[in-house]
């Protein structure tokens, strides 16, 4: 893919090859993503931040990555702080803010919409959810925490739990899976919220050796998963509060249900945001401070893909480092409190990736 004014759409427009370069660059972003190094690469660029649904994590990091490389950050919040609320026309608000900024990121409800951007216009536009469409930087991000935190990706299992059929972030983490070798996917859902056939048809057409699994108990999904990659039962999906209610906490998972029927070095990833309300609860609180827990690892994952994918898309990639110096405002260590020092050998990592 010649990623240089591209738009990301879809994972279906990546290779195996992309999806590989897109990490190289994400690991040469990480002195910037981590507060180690400033690069002002982006100095004079714009990013039109659009987003017609709640977001936090991807309209922040989006913003924040678009910053660490020295760009700025517009953002339009709200379909009810557009024109479009107006009745102007998805063309045209696209075409008007192209005036304006040199990239665009946008998240609307409607599946398809972002493409309606992209078509109205010459810059490059990045897809921050559409609908119960796709998630692709989402999916990137996911996958690239897998690299970072596991050994192999190549033969693992992973359970997928929760609303499969309107989590947009499984759709597109599941094909970007399809392109690597021998993945056993286990899908954990009741029937009404499986996995959509055409997701499980894409992943099977890569013919790379790949098993899909269906169940809707959750001890059987999970006990010999290397990764539990856990959805949220998504409220607005559903016509009625009631049917909402019938699924939701169906799928709770805790330190205890980990401990029983999980392997020891299983990784467990979300999303996010987890709802933690009690009569849904899918991630325990208990949870926090396991060091198989990956959530908020994965959660700042998200700059550097995404510094990756700005750098790419603007065709900066090569100028990065010629702006870099060293950061002079105090960055603490870590984030994250310290982990119990037992809980810090029980995921199975390269000796690249040992490091925190």
């Amino acid at each position: 893919m010649d990623f240089k004014g591209a738009d990301i759409l879809s994972v279906n427009d990546l290779t195996l090859e992309d999806v590989k370069h897109i990490m190289e660059v994400a690991d040469e972003m990480l002195p910037y993503a981590s507060r180690e190094r400033i690069t002002r690469v982006l100095e004079g660029a714009v990013l039109a931040n659009i987003f017609f649904q709640p977001s936090t994590r991807t309209r922040v990091s989006f913003g924040s990555a678009f910053n660490r490389l020295g760009g700025a950050v517009r953002d339009i919040i709200g379909v009810s702080f557009s024109s479009i609320v107006k009745g102007e026309s998805i063309h045209d608000t696209s075409r008007v803010i192209s005036g304006y900024a040199d990239v665009m990121t946008v998240r609307d409800p409607k599946e398809g919409a972002v493409k309606e951007f992209a078509d109205a216009t010459q810059i490059p536009v990045i897809n921050g959810g559409d609908g119960p469409g796709e998630h692709p930087t989402q999916g990137l991000l996911d996958i690239y925490t897998l690299y970072r935190e596991l050994a192999q990706i190549d033969g693992m299992t992973i359970a997928m739990i929760g609303d499969l059929k309107n989590g947009r972030t499984v759709h597109s983490l599941s094909k970007l899976l399809a392109l690597h070798k021998n993945i056993r996917f286990k899908f954990i859902a009741p029937p009404k919220l499986q996995m959509p056939h055409e997701t499980c048809e894409y992943i099977m057409d890569k013919n790379h050796n790949h098993k899909i699994v269906t169940v809707k108990d959750l001890a059987e999904g999970i006990n010999d998963a290397d990764v539990i990659y856990d959805t949220r039962i998504q409220e607005q999906c559903f016509e009625s509060e009631a049917e909402f209610q019938h699924f939701q906490g169906m799928y709770k998972i805790n330190r205890n249900i980990v401990k029983k029927h999980c392997k020891k070095t299983v990784l467990i990833l979300h999303p996010l945001p987890r709802d933690s309300r009690p009569e849904s609860n899918e991630l325990d609180h208990d949870l926090n401070g396991l060091r198989n827990l990956g959530i908020f690892r994965q959660t700042d994952n998200g700059i550097p893909i995404r510094m990756a994918i700005f750098a790419l898309v603007l065709g900066v990639v090569d100028k990065v480092h010629k702006s870099s110096r060293q950061v002079e405002w105090f960055v603490p260590k870590q984030i994250d409190p310290e982990y119990p020092e037992e809980m810090r050998t029980l995921l199975v990592k390269t000796d690249k990736k040992t490091s925190d």
